[in-house]
């Protein structure tokens, strides 16, 4: 499967000369289907995005990335944001008593923050703590029994190459799941801002496909 870490390089690129430039000058298409509204991006390097967003609240629910082998073929999906496919296996019973046992992690978002889902952990809050390593770039997920280990970074800040900062973090647990939000910085709000307004100006033809012009 394709890593986060192998589409760092280009993010990186888009980052220099900033990523709001980069999401502007990509080449985007949208559809409207079944109260989503699906858009994709064609960067200039040939790496692909895709995010889905409900159409009345603009929420996003999904946010997957893929680019070219070095064959020259596309890998598969990279999810970002949102929960990936059940694979065929997920069918068999001992694959479902799995998953309903292992902490299962996804990225959930709201308008105002980044957040981050962690089912099946059965712990009290008193347990956890979370953490920003800013040597490393990432959050830190720790139990005081040990039992939990997780580390993980948030690509839109280095895409953008801002700070984290520790207070910007807030974590919640209930129903076995440990919710965890990073509250987005004024950077991000105006980039998600304006990408909202260039997608809400985009004419929908009949059949609901639309392209929109690259600036």
């Amino acid at each position: 499967m394709v890593t986060l870490e192998r589409v760092a390089d280009t993010q990186s690129k888009m980052a220099e000369p900033g990523w709001a430039e980069s999401v502007r000058a990509a080449r985007k298409t949208s559809l409207l289907q079944d109260g989503k509204r699906k858009v994709h991006y064609l960067f200039a390097d040939g790496v692909e995005m895709a995010e889905e967003y409900d159409s009345k609240t603009h929420e996003l629910f999904v946010r997957k990335w893929r680019k070219k082998t070095p064959l020259g073929a596309y890998g598969p999906w990279e999810i970002e944001v949102g929960e990936a496919p059940l694979p065929v296996s997920a069918l068999q019973p001992d694959f479902l008593k799995e998953s309903n046992s292992n902490p299962i992690f996804i990225r959930k978002d709201t308008k105002s923050s980044f957040q981050w889902r962690i089912r099946n952990l059965p712990y009290p809050k008193e347990v956890y703590s979370v953490t920003v390593d800013k040597a490393e770039r990432c959050c830190i997920v720790r139990t005081t029994n040990k039992k939990y280990y997780k580390k993980f970074s948030i690509p839109d800040l280095d895409r953008c190459n801002l700070e984290l900062f520790e207070s910007a973090l807030s974590f919640a647990h209930a129903n076995n799941t440990l919710i965890i939000n990073y509250q987005k910085p004024k950077e991000i709000l105006a980039i998600e801002e304006e990408l909202q307004r260039e997608l809400k100006s985009m004419k929908t033809n009949a059949d609901g496909d639309v392209e929109c012009k690259t600036q």
